[in-house]
Formats: C-alpha cells, structure tokens, sequence
C-alpha cells in the first residue's frame, strides 16, 4: 500500500504526521492537484452557467433550475454509480469520469443550444462527479495511511474550502472578461488537465471485487451498501455524524436574506458566505496538527455539538461582526468531520469502500439540499435569525444524541487504534514485491 512504513514496525498509532511527510507522497500530490483544478473548475462553471443561462432566458427561474442541477444528480444517482468504485479499477473510473466530463463541458462551450439540452448536458457531467468522487475518496487510504490520511484529508478539506472562500469572485472575474463561453472551455480544460495528471502520477490498482462473481448489479451493490453502514453501530454514528451538516449548512443558505437585515450589499452576502468556509480552514488545521488521533475521537462529539451551538446565539440578534463570528466558530467544531471520515475509512471494507462513501456523500448532499429549502421556506414567516437559531438548536439536540450513542461505542474504535501492531516481515528481494515499498509515481 502506498504510503505504508517500510521496516519491521509500523508507524505508532499516536504519532502525528506532517504535511510535508503527506505531501512527500507523489500519489497524494497527484490527487490533490487533480482535485483543485476539479474545485475552481466547478466555481467558474457555476457562475458561466448562471450568466449564460440568464442571459439567453432572462428567466431566474430558470437560471435557479440550472443551479439546482448541480446539486440533484449525486443525490439521485450517486448512491448507485458510486458502486463502480468498487467493480472498476478507481484510477480508471476517475480518468474516464474526468475525459466524459471534459467532453460534456466542452459541448456546451461549442454548441449554442436550448435550455433543455443544456440542463440535460449539466445533469449528465454533475452525475458522473459522483462515481469520480466515490473513487477517489475510496484510493486516498490506499495511498496515506494512518496519520497520514487524516492530514490529508484536512488538506483536501481546506483546498475545498479555500476554493469556496475565492473561487465565486475569481470566478466572476473570469467570466466577465472572457465571456461564459470561454469560461467553460476552461472548465473543460481543468478536467482534461486532471485526467492527465492521474494517467502520470497515480499508479494502477486491480478493482477490490471481481465483477464476474462479486457483482450482482448496482442495485443490488446499493442495497448492499446501505446494510453495511447501517447495520454496524460504528459505520451507523459515523455516518450520521457526517450527515449532521444539515443542520449547520443552513446559515450559508440563508446569507443574502440574512445580509438584507443590515445592509443588504453584495459585500455583506460575501463577507457570511466567507465566514463559515473560513472557520472551516482554521478548525481543520488546528485539529489535525495538534490533537493526537484518539483525542480526536474522544472530543469528536463535544465538536459536533461546537459545531451548531454559535447558532443558537443568532436568536440574539448580534451585530454582522458577531454574527460573522458565531459563524466562523461554527466553522472549526465542524473539523470533527475529518475524525469521523478517517475512523469510517478504518472501520469499512476496503471492497465496499466506494459504496460506502458514495452512500455518505449523497446523504450529505441530500440532507443540505433539504435543510436549505426547508429553512428557506421558514425565513419567510419567521425571518432569518429565528431560522438560523433554530437549525442551531435543532442540531445541537440530534448532535448530543449521536454523542450519547457514539460513546458507547468509542471504546472499541480507539482501542483497535491503540493496540501494537504486528511485526512486518520484509522477505522479497525485488522492488516489486515489497509490500511496504512502490516506485516512485512521476511528479505531477
């Protein structure tokens, strides 16, 4: 496995890895890079999308349709593609996601077309992101292990945030001075860009199951799934953690109604949009550079309900820069989420790893799409501070539950951490056949 200690003992459970070790690792390199052009990509196209479509309809309606696409097709098709993670070698579902997308994208820069066909070119190049993302997510352990993994996934987290934080602007620039046609060639490029980067610098793996005997159909594949995160208590809190963001996503949801309570300008939109992701940034970065691993799952339930508590204070109506700091704390308890990912990474079979995380990930999506429009719909009776204040007591209740249940089982999770691992002998004499050792994968 890549990433994994050579020599007799492996890493001890406690030690805490570095970025500079995580990003000495030329596979990871590769992934990180690929996932930042797929990042600013996915701004710029949103914004080109949105001025494109406006501008030949002049309806918001239809621009707010052509949104909303970015956000349904992973919830209703990606519990079921994410399970060709696990029946396909990943590196090749990621190459053939990112090429198909390339194509898709590139069409709708050529080719002027209604808006019907080009909803159905948007809904096929978001649905296959999901097969893509279950892949990657599924080849990052395989690639950091231990440690290492929980570091990378901060980085992963604070580039998809930072991306967030700068990539509507960058985005909007973009767009105003080269037009929506060409802002989407230039999405296209950034995924033709990231197929290239993971033919040269990730290896190739066999697929974790052999289609011909392990495969009974994606339905099925789904089905399977979804017994085995909810049917173990571990993999069952874990994942209704990650699914907790429903509940403190709505803020986000919510800022330019919130913003029209001040000043209503475009400045202030972008000032509490910032302050969540940049909470974010933070809280990842403290949490995985100085709380040892089984601190993190001891605390992990005290963050989640860190997490949605400096809501409740919006009840109060603070002043923007306080309610700009509720939000940021809000932000940082939602670190936990990187010690819920790696423990549900330790705890899934690395052959239903694509599944598993693809089920996780629709659920995300899934439950931040329905906690937007649900407070949406009550911002307009009871005003946004209400709404906000209530999603935070809303969450800080089900988040105190899920810790009550994760504590009972927590003990078994630090304890497989803890123990000594077994001794590795090193017996192969050839590079190939080291288990412990790869070649080096090519710079990105």
């Amino acid at each position: 496995m890549a990433g994994r200690q050579t020599g007799r003992h492996r890493r001890p459970a406690e030690e805490q890895a570095t970025y500079r070790e995580v990003f000495a690792v030329g596979e990871f390199r590769a992934l990180w890079l690929a996932q930042a052009l797929s990042f600013v990509g996915d701004q710029l196209a949103q914004v080109a999308l949105a001025v494109l479509v406006y501008q030949h309809t002049g309806s918001a309606l239809q621009t707010a349709v052509t949104y909303a696409l970015t956000y349904l097709p992973p919830i209703v098709g990606g519990p079921v593609l994410s399970g060709l993670a696990d029946l396909f070698p990943r590196r090749t579902v990621m190459i053939v996601c990112d090429v198909l997308r390339a194509c898709l994208v590139a069409l709708m820069a050529l080719v002027q077309m209604p808006f019907a066909g080009l909803c159905l070119l948007v809904f096929a190049a978001v649905l296959l992101g999901a097969p893509f993302t279950a892949a990657r997510a599924a080849v990052l352990p395989d690639v950091l292990e231990g440690d290492r993994y929980v570091a990378g996934s901060a980085i992963n987290n604070m580039t998809h945030q930072g991306t967030q934080m700068l990539g509507f602007l960058a985005g909007g620039a973009i767009v105003a001075a080269v037009g929506p046609y060409d802002a989407l060639a230039i999405d296209a490029l950034t995924f033709g860009l990231s197929a290239v980067i993971l033919v040269g610098g990730l290896r190739p793996r066999a697929a974790p199951k052999r289609r011909e005997r392990d495969s009974l159909g994606l339905w099925r594949g789904t089905r399977d799934g979804a017994k085995l995160v909810f049917g173990d208590p571990v993999l069952r809190a874990l994942v209704s953690f990650a699914w907790l963001c429903a509940f403190y996503v709505v803020p986000e949801g919510l800022a330019a109604p919130y913003a029209a309570t001040f000043d209503g300008s475009a400045v202030t939109v972008g000032l509490l949009m910032s302050a969540m992701p940049t909470g974010m940034v933070l809280g990842a970065f403290l949490f995985s550079r100085f709380v040892r691993p089984t601190n993190r799952l001891r605390v992990m339930g005290w963050m989640s309900m860190a997490a949605c508590l400096p809501l409740v204070g919006a009840g109060v109506h603070p002043p923007l820069w306080g309610v700009v700091a509720l939000w940021a704390l809000s932000g940082m308890g939602s670190a936990y989420q990187l010690a819920a990912n790696a423990a549900f990474v330790a705890a899934v079979p690395a052959s239903g790893r694509g599944q598993a995380f693809g089920l996780a990930q629709s659920g995300i999506l899934a439950g931040q799409g329905l906690g937007i429009l649900v407070a949406g719909a009550a911002t307009q009776v009871l005003g946004p501070q209400t709404v906000v204040a209530l999603a935070g007591v809303a969450g800080l209740s089900v988040a105190a539950m899920l810790s009550l249940s994760w504590n009972q089982v927590r003990g078994g999770v630090i304890s497989g951490m803890t123990e000594p691992a077994e001794p590795v002998e090193v017996t192969a004499s050839r590079e190939d056949d080291l288990p412990g050792i790869r070649r080096s994968a090519p710079a990105p």
